[in-house]
């Protein structure tokens, strides 16, 4: 089984979030998604030093005022990854181009609505804009099939 320790970050500007489409990199799993700003810790990270870093580096944004919302468990039965998600109100500096894809700020409907975007990001995209303080979600997939889904521990439909 392989563990990993990842960090998604929804920034927000005007109604919109900062989304990245992932197109540019090769054997990508999140293919032609399209994601919050994010990726995998460093050695010795803290979950808030990752997703400074990982924003910095993908968007070329400073975050600063953010804030953790939840922490979401993603399984396949082969790989378990715990992410943690954040949501920003405030950053300092210009977008870069990123060698993932295509940075554009998308409408919030719109992102839940007609984008191509995970099944479970849709459950914690409503959750973060149902201003629940902190949630606990659990999403089961099957390749690219949502399975099920636990929120703090209860299941919820899929």
């Amino acid at each position: 089984m392989d563990f990993q320790l990842t960090t998604l970050c929804y920034i927000e500007w005007d109604g919109k979030y900062l989304m990245l489409h992932r197109t540019k990199k090769k054997n990508d799993m999140n293919r032609d998604l399209w994601l919050g700003i994010g990726g995998h810790f460093e050695q010795g990270e803290s979950p808030e030093e990752c997703v400074l870093r990982e924003v910095r580096e993908e968007s070329g944004l400073t975050l600063k005022d953010y804030r953790l919302r939840g922490v979401v468990t993603f399984s396949d039965g082969k790989v378990y990854e715990y992410m943690f998600l954040f949501y920003a109100s405030e950053y300092e500096g210009e977008l870069i181009e990123c060698d993932e894809g295509e940075l554009v700020w998308v409408e919030k409907e719109k992102i839940i609505n007609e984008l191509p975007i995970w099944e479970g990001d849709r459950i914690f995209l409503r959750l973060m804009e149902g201003n629940r303080p902190f949630f606990s979600l659990k999403l089961t997939y099957n390749g690219r099939n949502l399975r099920s889904a636990l929120l703090d521990n209860v299941p919820i439909g899929v």
